[in-house]
């Protein structure tokens, strides 16, 4: 739980307990990430690039098989004023993300071996132990230092959206925000989603699909590659433009499927989905009835984080189950985190608990017109993403057919 600390300068970040920043940002600790722009509120915006693997033999490579993998950010271009050479946007050779995948064994192996002196001794080379040291052991270590390129109203996207290659996909998301815009930052829930429709594209081949939550939109993103129509849902003007802006981000991978992401707000808390035209995402006839009447596949990653919230997701998902026209199954993503409550004084699980119980509720449900049948889905499809798969991470299946 972290907040930065507002009267610190912007390239000195440091942190205070009251708010949330996902770790899937913190396997690249001295990597100077890429910061694009402020938000609307003010909140400074990040460009990560995740690596996909698409063949089997990169599955085989990565260790898919349960292997650990960080996140694969993108390398901070060279400044104009340097006058540097790099590759160019969009390229896949940018040096420092790419690499990981395929490095990653060599370097460790390398770095094992370095640490030991020609007796076969641990030689434990120590940090400089101040940056003023005129003679350091070796070189310093990079400080994190964000750089703002560009404000709200430029336009960053460019030929660079059109530009992207077919294995990386490019997102924007912030870091460190309050409890309530945890929508905003990239978690590994949605990355265990991601590569579970990747796995299962027969599934969403050609269907109209809806996802609950979607935060920065990187499983809608993912679903579009083989679905005909994806409503990434949410709510927030300021979070479902970012949203926007990550699917023109990656539009090759939508048009390469012939997908299609629809950007809608979708309130847990109504009944009814916005209809007014000067609302910002709000819904057309058109498009409530094209939900009502082809919808499958609904899907969620990473919201059962507070307990009246859950309950509102899962009220949504019983209410959408019982107005479409046909058959559907949703795919949950969570991670069982453990936190210590001074309630109990003991290690406890009490948001994963509640939606569990949630859908051991859904499960009993019997209104004489729809059933739900809850299973749990093992995660042993391969790892198409490189991220951490750790064991926390758990995906349920929802299917709710008709009672006959």
């Amino acid at each position: 739980m972290v907040q930065l600390a507002p009267a610190v300068a912007m390239d000195e970040v440091t942190f205070r307990s009251d708010t949330v920043l996902s770790d899937v940002h913190l396997y690249t600790p001295n990597h100077r990430h890429l910061m694009v722009r402020l938000n609307s509120v003010g909140q400074p915006v990040f460009l990560s690039q995740f690596k996909l693997l698409w063949s089997q033999d990169s599955w085989t490579d990565s260790g898919a098989k349960g292997g650990d993998h960080g996140d694969v950010h993108t390398k901070e271009p060279p400044s104009a004023e340097t006058g540097s050479t790099g590759s160019p946007p969009g390229s896949g050779h940018s040096n420092e993300g790419f690499s990981l995948q395929a490095g990653a064994d060599t370097t460790g192996r390398e770095a094992a071996e370095a640490q030991l002196d020609e007796d076969g001794d641990l030689d434990v080379v120590r940090r400089p132990r101040a940056a003023s040291d005129p003679n350091p052991a070796g070189p310093p270590r990079d400080k994190v230092h964000p750089m703002i390129l560009a404000q709200e109203e430029d336009d960053i996207l460019g030929e660079e959206a059109q530009g992207s290659p077919h294995d990386i996909i490019r997102i924007e998301h912030t870091m460190a925000t309050p409890l309530e815009d945890v929508g905003k930052q990239v978690w590994r829930g949605a990355l265990l989603l991601a590569d579970y429709i990747l796995f299962r594209q027969d599934l969403f081949r050609g269907c109209t699909a809806l996802e609950l939550g979607a935060g920065t939109g990187l499983a809608s993103i993912i679903a579009a590659t083989a679905a005909r129509t994806v409503y990434c849902t949410d709510v927030g003007a300021d979070l479902l433009a970012m949203c926007q802006r990550n699917i023109a981000l990656n539009s090759h991978l939508a048009a390469a499927g012939g997908g299609v992401v629809k950007v809608k707000e979708l309130d847990w808390l109504k009944d009814d989905l916005c209809t007014d035209p000067e609302v910002p995402f709000s819904w057309s006839q058109e498009e409530i009835s094209d939900l009502y009447n082809h919808t499958t596949i609904l899907f969620a990653a990473e919201v059962f984080y507070d307990d009246d919230l859950t309950d509102a997701v899962f009220k949504t998902l019983s209410r959408l189950a019982h107005r479409l026209k046909n058959a559907c199954t949703a795919i949950l993503s969570v991670e069982k985190r453990l936190n210590f409550t001074l309630r109990h004084l003991d290690v406890t699980c009490e948001a994963y608990d509640h939606f569990r119980s949630c859908l051991r509720a859904l499960e009993q449900l019997a209104d004489g017109k729809l059933r739900f049948v809850v299973e749990p889905v093992e995660a042993s499809f391969p790892q198409l993403l490189v991220y951490e798969r750790i064991q926390q991470l758990e995906l349920w299946k929802i299917i709710a057919e008709p009672v006959t």
